[in-house]
């Protein structure tokens, strides 16, 4: 029966294709009395081998995204699956109690994670815990007979539906085996909608119930213009999908002529257009959009999908290929932001009953200088190899960041002395936080550059999470109250001789893109897959007209709406056209 489901317009774009739920499955273990051991311990042994065998999949994929150190992990789970104790003790307890498989797994396991809780002086033992429930929940799967879903294992094109998405989930997909993403939860600036954006897939995010209403393999049209999923489409909807994909991929290769040129408005003023970047397996997208720069590489991945803190030479490896692959074009890397949404699980943080107003990014990385560091070190020696700047993240006082940028200088300072080759680098900061926002002249007299985080600081303007769909309405990159802090910064920023940036998902909204351009932005990072299409919408546009927009917007409006209909009005055609 056809049916449709609402949810919130998160990436742009029509995708018909088959359902692939990531959702975790039902791996209740129920003791079962066996007579036939052979077949049971056979059973047994086919779903080690397969495990091992998707195990193996998985790692060399990753290693494709994050290198042979950051699949290492992957050797390990297969290490486990392959420990002839664990082996030997399934085995034991499945011929001398004559119980399934699955079950006798379960108790093992139970065992070992006992021993391991037990190694109190031994951190790096507790943590292989996580480690063996991965394998045995991989292994149990296979007993139960019930897929194990994970997106690195794709062979062909899907739309993925889910409860939500998180950074690690998708660290190591092939983008080409992705139709849409269609999720229960998030809003316009969640992981799943960014990484869409990204990737310039369609995608319809807050759905509340997809996951219990769609069904895996049901054929799904995914409009992530409109905010909207059609469940079991007539033949005649299906055809018309696949007209309006293939007109999109026309669209798409039209884009494609404007990939080498650079960015300037029909009168002539010219601006930057970057990407935002998460992982060094970004690289290649970034490079296929035109990208003139990077503005932002979010370095808490890299943290985020290791198991135990990465090493100084781990960064600079890293760090090291993304500037080097992307020289001469200057490279904006963000120092560690985690906290919040973003949690370290190996790094002990206290609980908070509001961790997006707590300790996360630089209030981190300043309590646990160790760790602020290391990475500081491996992006100062990275720097020989490019055209790099470090922007410290959610900086709310002069204080943090002149703490900051004196422990920045103190290890500049060290490595001179070990006459480590250096590169020249700027050192800016993120205004995401409104008293950054409004003193933002001050922070001007003391930066290289300034870049606006418009995801957080507009939450934090509007006082709503931007991870709670509640209040996903007040997500509004156009309010006047916005747009006055956004010209404030830009303002004190070419007051100050300094280039101003924006880094946050309004950077790449058509609607925005008049108004930011009329205020005089400098630089407008996005999602690789926005990149084209705002050349193409900047190049129709005259950015000394659009200064009176700015100026009625600024001074007139009292609503998100009034802006919209303001900019509508402004450049008729234009906006309809991108």
């Amino acid at each position: 029966m056809r049916t449709m489901l609402k949810g919130i317009a998160a990436s742009d774009g029509m995708a018909c294709g088959r359902v692939y739920r990531f959702v975790e499955p039902d791996l209740t273990i129920e003791k079962r009395s066996i007579t036939n051991l052979d077949y049971e311990l056979n059973r047994f042994h086919q779903a080690l081998e397969a495990a091992v065998s998707e195990i193996e999949t998985i790692k060399t994929r990753a290693t494709k995204t994050l290198g042979a150190d950051g699949a290492q992990v992957f050797s390990a789970h297969i290490a486990m699956l392959q420990d002839p104790e664990v082996i030997g003790a399934v085995e034991a307890q499945v011929t001398a109690e004559h119980v399934n498989a699955e079950f006798a797994l379960a108790n093992v396991a139970a065992d070992y994670e006992q021993q391991l809780k037990g190694l109190d002086n031994n951190t790096y033992m507790q943590e292989r815990t996580t480690d063996l429930h991965d394998v045995i929940k991989r292994v149990t799967a296979h007993l139960l007979g019930v897929k194990l879903p994970n997106l690195s294992l794709l062979t062909e094109p899907v739309v993925v539906v889910t409860h939500d998405l998180i950074p690690s989930d998708t660290v190591s997909v092939d983008a080409k085996y992705i139709l849409a993403f269609v999720t229960d939860l998030g809003g316009r600036t969640s992981h799943s909608s960014i990484l869409a954006r990204s990737l310039n897939i369609p995608a319809v995010v807050g759905t509340q119930d997809a996951t219990s209403q769609l069904a895996d393999g049901a054929t799904v049209i995914v409009n992530g213009t409109m905010g909207n999923v059609v469940n079991n489409p007539s033949q005649q909807e299906q055809a018309a999908a696949q007209q309006k994909m293939r007109e999109r991929a026309a669209n798409m290769r039209r884009l494609a002529t404007l990939r080498h040129h650079t960015t300037t408005s029909k009168d002539g003023v010219g601006v930057m257009l970057a990407a935002n970047m998460g992982t060094a397996s970004d690289i290649p997208n970034v490079l296929k959009n035109g990208a003139e720069a990077v503005g932002l590489m979010r370095t808490e991945f890299l943290y985020m999908d290791s198991e135990q803190l990465p090493t100084e030479d781990e960064q600079f490896a890293i760090y090291k290929q993304v500037v080097q692959a992307l020289a001469p074009r200057p490279v904006v890397i963000r120092t560690l932001d985690i906290g919040g949404d973003k949690p370290l699980p190996y790094l002990k943080q206290k609980p908070e009953a509001n961790p997006f107003l707590g300790a996360r990014a630089i209030r981190e990385s300043l309590a646990h200088q160790n760790i602020f560091r290391s990475q500081l070190r491996a992006l100062l020696r990275a720097s020989a190899y490019g055209n790099l700047r470090i922007m410290f993240p959610m900086i709310a006082t002069l204080d943090e960041f002149r703490q900051a940028k004196a422990i920045y200088d103190d290890e500049r300072s060290k490595l001179t002395t070990e006459e480590v080759p250096l590169g020249k680098i700027a050192v800016g900061m993120m205004v995401e936080v409104p008293a950054a926002a409004m003193l933002a002249d001050r922070f001007a007299q003391e930066v290289d550059f300034m870049s606006i985080g418009t995801n957080d600081l507009i939450g934090y303007t509007m006082a709503a999470d931007r991870t709670n769909q509640d209040v996903a309405y007040l997500y509004q990159p156009y309010h006047p109250a916005i747009l006055r802090l956004v010209d404030r910064i830009i303002t004190a920023g070419h007051a100050a001789g300094i280039p101003v940036a924006m880094c946050g998902e309004m950077a790449g909204d058509p609607i925005a893109v008049p108004l930011l351009l009329g205020m005089g932005l400098d630089e407008f990072s996005m999602g690789a897959g926005a990149i084209l299409k705002t050349r193409q919408l900047i190049g129709q546009l005259n950015a000394k007209d659009l200064q009176s927009l700015v100026e009625t917007a600024l001074n007139s409006a009292s609503t998100s709406q009034e802006v919209i209909t303001m900019v509508q009005a402004a450049v008729p055609g234009v906006l309809t056209q991108n």
